[in-house]
C-alpha cells in the first residue's frame, strides 16, 4: 500500500509540469500554423506581376509601364535592365494583344533577383549540382508560375509566369 502511495505521490506534483509541457506544445502548433506556408495549387499565387505588369494587360499598357522595349513585335517584347543583366520577355496574343507570358532571366551581377520566397513564398530545393527549379499551376488564378536557377558559378535565374490554355 506504501508503494502505491509513492507512486501516486509521485504523480501528482508532476501533473503541473506535465500541463505545462503539453501547453508549451500547444502553443508551438498554433503557431507553427499561423506561419505561412509555401503556396500551393490551391492557394492563391505569391507571384503575380513583374515590375507592375500582370497578365492580361495589354501591350500598350505594358509599354507605357516598362519604356521601349529593345525589340518588339505583335507576338513579343524584349526588354533590358540593370546593364543588360536582367532579361524580360513580354508574351502577347496576337488577336487581343494581352499578355499572356512574362519570362525574365537574371545574370550575375543583376540587382533586385526575384528569390524563390518571392515566387513560392518559401525555398526551392536545390539538387546536388546546385541548380533549383519549380513550377506551380494555380488553376483558380488560372496560370503556372516556374522558378529556375542553373548550376555552376555564374548561374541564370529565370521565373517565368504563364497563363493556362
Amino acid at each position: 500500500m506504501t508503494r502505491l502511495l509513492r507512486s501516486s505521490n509521485f504523480w501528482l506534483p508532476n501533473r503541473a509540469l506535465l500541463a505545462v509541457i503539453g501547453l508549451t506544445m500547444a502553443a508551438g502548433v498554433v503557431s507553427a500554423q499561423t506561419t505561412r506556408r509555401p503556396a500551393g495549387p490551391e492557394e492563391e499565387p505569391v507571384f503575380h506581376e513583374y515590375r507592375g505588369v500582370k497578365l492580361g494587360w495589354l501591350a500598350d499598357d505594358v509599354r507605357k509601364k516598362l519604356g521601349n522595349p529593345a525589340a518588339k513585335s505583335d507576338e513579343q517584347d524584349y526588354y533590358l535592365f540593370n546593364n543588360e543583366k536582367e532579361r524580360a520577355q513580354i508574351y502577347y496574343d496576337t488577336k487581343t494583344r494581352q499578355v499572356t507570358a512574362i519570362s525574365v532571366d537574371f545574370m550575375i551581377g543583376a540587382s533586385d533577383v526575384i528569390t524563390p520566397q518571392q515566387v513560392f513564398g518559401g525555398e526551392v530545393e536545390a539538387k546536388s549540382d546546385g541548380s533549383q527549379s519549380k513550377l506551380v499551376r494555380y488553376p483558380k488564378a488560372g496560370y503556372w508560375v516556374s522558378y529556375s536557377r542553373t548550376a555552376g558559378n555564374e548561374p541564370i535565374i529565370t521565373v517565368t509566369i504563364q497563363k493556362l490554355p
